[in-house]
């Protein structure tokens, strides 16, 4: 149950060390940090849905530093932000368009999923870490006419 993912980005960071590049360098060890402490959390090695979930973690995160950075008038701090996440996007598989997930919404709701948890309960695992989580909330809540 080893990584494909954590193996790449491991590669990626030793790139990084050998180019010096100190941005990518610090975004990825951190990035093989949070994935070791998920390891010792769960007490085994994780396998590549878990590290898509902690680059999903850590690009969510990078992006509401962002705007708290932005609203505090700090837009330079907001702008490291905003380029840590996408280093760390490069790491996730090929993004769902709108339209993508709303095709997925409309067989669910098709399937005889009619009320709001039973319906992101099965749309998530389909679009995790390929569409964000707040914008599906809002497709689901348009197709629902709530």
């Amino acid at each position: 149950m080893s990584s494909d993912i954590k193996t790449r980005i491991q590669g990626d960071l030793n790139q990084a060390r050998k180019d010096r590049d100190k941005f990518r360098t610090l975004v990825l060890s951190t990035l093989l940090s949070e994935i070791k402490n998920r390891e010792i959390d769960g007490g085994s090695p994780v396998d590549d849905e878990a590290v898509l979930q902690v680059v999903s973690r850590a690009i969510k995160q990078r992006r509401d530093a962002a705007d708290q950075m932005r609203s505090g008038g700090r837009e330079e701090l907001a702008v490291n932000e905003e380029a840590q996440a996408e280093v760390l996007k490069t790491y996730l598989p090929e993004q769902l368009s709108e339209d993508e997930v709303r095709a997925l919404v409309r067989d669910a709701i098709a399937g005889g999923a009619d009320q709001m948890g039973p319906l992101m309960g099965v749309i998530m695992p389909k679009v995790r870490g390929r569409f964000d989580g707040k914008e599906v909330n809002r497709i689901v809540r348009e197709e629902m006419g709530a």
